[in-house]
């Protein structure tokens, strides 16, 4: 892909992610009234750093809600980053980052399902929307591991049928997880026996991405590439907390390493191709 393509790409990027960022504010002026002064939220979130912050922060429907707008941000916030720093730097890596960042812009729909009480959507609108945003967090997450191939050794200038590839296998993996829609109005959630199997799914991609990015120093002789697997580790560990959060201590404790995360991944990616 030319560099030109590429620039274009992004802008296309921004421009949904900006698009998903008003349809999060319009959807807040309808929503949020509705929360009322509930302490408990309809997302349920699971996870050890969610069961220790339950102890002593109650969960909150309105916190589920702007951690949801909030990821929106950071998603057009990173991608027009992305934009500006490498607008005139080739990275295979970057392109598939970029799409890491995007894909947290569909968490917005999320905010739809606390109006299900209020429209009475059928299931199938619903099970739809869960699909979607299912597909957007695997394909961003399976966009990285790329990311990390690519920085290993393997080097291909089809970045347009890796995206395809990938995008196929986040489709399969998103039809195949079982969905209760009757479990909570804040989001999807995966149900069944087949969910550990899916995490075991999610936690070996994790593994091997910050693998890559650690044997890419050394294989490319470039230890540049250990803070970004350090990035890499920091930006799913900030992930894996604020698609769960429920409450207003979670949304700082995964900003931070989500923002700083792709921070470290972004500096040291442009400093390495910066000249080349």
């Amino acid at each position: 892909m030319t560099l030109s393509g590429r620039n274009r790409t992004f802008a296309a990027l921004i421009g949904l992610s900006a698009l998903c960022l008003l349809l999060g504010i319009g959807l807040s002026f309808v929503t949020v009234p509705g929360y009322g002064e509930e302490t408990e939220s309809t997302w349920q979130a699971s996870g050890l750093i969610h069961e220790l912050l339950a102890r002593h922060f109650p969960a909150r429907a309105v916190a589920a809600h702007f951690v949801a707008v909030a990821l929106v941000l950071y998603s057009l916030l990173s991608l027009a980053s992305i934009y500006i720093f490498f607008e005139k730097t080739q990275s295979p890596e970057i392109f598939f980052v970029a799409f890491f960042a995007f894909s947290f812009a569909p968490e917005v729909l999320r905010l739809v399902f606390p109006l299900e009480s209020i429209r009475d959507f059928p299931p199938l609108y619903l099970m739809s929307i869960s699909r979607a945003v299912l597909l957007s967090r695997y394909f961003g997450i399976f966009s990285l591991f790329v990311a990390g191939v690519h920085a290993s050794g393997y080097q291909s200038q089809q970045q347009r049928t890796a995206i395809v590839i990938v995008l196929a296998a986040s489709l399969f993996v998103a039809f195949s997880i079982p969905v209760d829609l009757q479990a909570g109005a804040s989001g999807p959630l995966m149900a069944g026996e087949g969910v550990p199997i899916f995490r075991l799914l999610e936690l070996g991609v994790y593994i091997i991405t910050i693998a890559s990015f650690l044997v890419a120093a050394r294989s490319r002789g470039s230890w540049e590439f250990v803070p970004i697997g350090i990035g890499s580790a920091l930006a799913l560990l900030g992930r894996d907390i604020l698609l769960q959060a429920d409450s207003w201590a979670a949304l700082p404790l995964g900003a931070l390493p989500l923002t700083v995360g792709t921070w470290l991944i972004c500096t040291r990616l442009h400093r390495i191709y910066l000249w080349l």
